[in-house]
C-alpha cells in the first residue's frame, strides 16, 4: 500500500513594502467601503523593483527549507509556477535552482496557466512521488507572483505580491492529498491575459468571476461526482483569492450546487445559512490574503497557511477542500487531510511578524515604486538601498540582456 502523499512543509515571503487599501481609495476619491468591504481587502504587498518572482521564490523557498529542517540535497524535483515569469524562454526555476544551491539531478521546471501553475506544480510532484521517480526524495513546489495593474485602473486595488513555498513528499507533516479526489476542468476563455508586449493584464472582470465559478462546478464533478455531499464532513472550505469576496462567492456556489438550487437573497434562512457556512469554513482563513493582496498562484496556499496556523491541533484529522483556479482556464479540485503533527509546526507557518514589519507606503513613494517598476527590466542598474533594502536577495539590473542577482547583508 502506497504511503500518503501531500504537503510536508510550507512558507510564505513577500515584499518589504505595502499600502493600505484606505490610503488608496483617498487618493482616487473612492469611499474607502468599496476596496476594504467590497472588495474584502485591507492592505496590498508592493514590490520595489528590486524585488521580482525570483527573489521572491528564493525567499520563500528558503524559509521553508530552513523552518522544517529539509536539507537542499533532499529536493529531487523543482517547480515554480507563476504567471509574472522574467523571460520567455529562461525560468524562473533555474534562478531558483542555482541560488538555493540545488543538486544538478534535481529536476526543474516552470509551469503557466496564469493563478493555475502553482497547483499544478503540486499534482505533478504527487504523481511524480507516486511513480517511483522520487527515490525518498522530496519536490518543492514554489508559487511566486507580483499582480500589478495600472495606476488608477480598476483593477488597481486588487494587486499584490508574495510567494508560497510547499515541500511535497510522502508521510508529509502538513496535509495529505487524496489523489482519487483530484477533479481538473479546462476550457479556453478570454477572461484574463498578458500579451507578451505588455508587463500589466487585461481582463473581463464579470465574465472571469462567472468563469471561476464555472470551473468549480466541473473541476468538484470530476473529483467527487455530480450529486455528491461534502460540505458537512469539511472543516474548511479553501479557495483561489484573487480578492477575499471571491472566496465567500464561489462558497456561495458551492453551497448551492449541494443544495441543488441558487439561494434565495429574500429568504433570511438562505442568508443566514450562507453566513453560517462562511463564518465556520472560509473567512477565518483568508485574513492573510485581505492583509497581502492578490499574489496569484499562491493565494489558495496562503489560505491554507492561514488555516494551518491557526487551527491545525483544532482540525487534526479533518478534511477540507482547495479549489484552484487559473484563468484561461484551467482548475483543481481536490481534498486534503490535516495530519496530526500539523500543530506542530503552526508557529513556523505563521508570517505575522514579518507582516508587522513592512513599511507603510504614502501615495506618492507607492507610485514611484510602481513607475519605476515598469523600467526595471530595462534597467543596467539598481540600487536597493534606494527603496530602503538592505537585507536580502535582490534583482540589480540586466547587463547584456543578463539578469543580475545581489546577496546583501545588513551591518549587526
Amino acid at each position: 500500500m502506497n504511503s500518503p502523499v501531500g504537503i510536508d512543509a510550507a512558507a510564505f515571503a513577500g515584499p518589504h513594502a505595502c499600502l493600505d487599501l484606505a490610503d488608496l481609495a483617498a487618493a482616487r476619491g473612492v469611499d474607502p467601503d468599496k476596496f476594504v468591504l467590497g472588495l474584502g481587502q485591507r492592505r496590498m504587498a508592493i514590490a520595489s523593483p528590486c524585488e521580482d518572482t525570483v527573489t521572491l521564490a528564493v525567499d520563500a523557498g528558503r524559509r521553508a527549507l530552513a523552518a522544517f529542517d529539509i536539507d537542499p540535497a533532499e529536493i529531487g524535483t523543482l517547480i515554480v509556477g507563476t504567471e509574472t515569469g522574467v523571460d520567455h524562454s529562461k525560468p524562473v526555476a533555474v534562478y531558483v535552482h542555482e541560488l538555493l544551491g540545488l543538486d544538478a539531478r534535481c529536476r526543474t521546471f516552470e509551469t503557466k496557466h496564469a493563478c493555475y501553475g502553482a497547483m499544478a506544480g503540486l499534482t505533478a510532484s504527487m504523481d511524480w512521488i507516486a511513480a517511483g521517480r522520487a527515490r525518498g526524495r522530496k519536490a518543492l513546489v514554489i508559487a511566486s507572483d507580483i499582480a500589478r495593474y495600472g495606476l488608477g485602473t480598476p483593477g488597481e486595488p486588487t494587486q499584490g505580491a508574495g510567494a508560497v513555498a510547499l515541500v511535497v513528499a510522502d508521510r508529509p507533516r502538513l496535509l495529505t492529498v487524496d489523489p482519487a479526489t483530484i477533479g481538473d476542468y479546462t476550457r479556453q476563455v478570454m477572461d484574463f491575459w498578458r500579451p507578451l508586449y505588455s508587463k500589466v493584464a487585461f481582463a473581463d472582470g464579470h465574465y472571469s468571476i462567472q468563469c471561476y465559478l464555472d470551473a468549480l462546478v466541473g473541476a468538484r464533478a470530476d473529483a467527487v461526482g455530480e450529486g455528491a455531499a461534502l460540505l458537512d464532513e469539511l472543516a474548511a472550505c479553501l479557495y483561489h483569492v484573487p480578492f477575499v469576496k471571491m472566496a465567500k462567492k464561489a462558497h456561495q456556489r458551492h453551497l448551492e450546487i449541494e443544495r441543488g438550487a441558487p439561494l434565495d437573497r429574500d429568504s433570511d434562512a438562505d442568508r443566514q445559512a450562507l453566513a453560517a457556512s462562511l463564518s465556520s469554513r472560509v473567512e477565518p482563513w483568508l485574513t492573510l490574503n485581505a492583509e497581502i493582496g492578490n499574489i496569484y498562484t499562491g493565494s489558495l496556499f496562503l489560505s491554507l497557511i492561514d488555516l494551518l496556523r491557526q487551527a491545525a491541533e483544532r482540525f487534526s484529522g479533518r478534511t477540507v477542500s482547495l479549489f484552484s483556479y487559473g484563468s484561461g482556464c484551467g482548475a483543481t479540485f481536490c481534498l486534503g487531510e490535516i495530519t496530526g503533527t500539523a500543530a506542530q509546526w503552526a508557529s513556523a507557518l505563521d508570517p505575522s511578524e514579518d507582516l508587522a514589519r513592512r513599511y507603510r507606503l504614502n501615495i506618492e513613494d507607492y507610485e514611484r515604486l510602481v513607475r519605476d517598476g515598469e523600467q526595471a527590466d530595462t534597467a543596467e542598474s539598481l540600487d536597493p538601498t534606494s527603496y530602503g533594502l538592505s537585507d536580502g536577495l535582490f534583482y540589480v539590473g540586466t547587463v547584456d540582456h543578463q539578469r543580475r542577482y545581489v546577496e546583501s547583508r545588513a551591518e549587526r
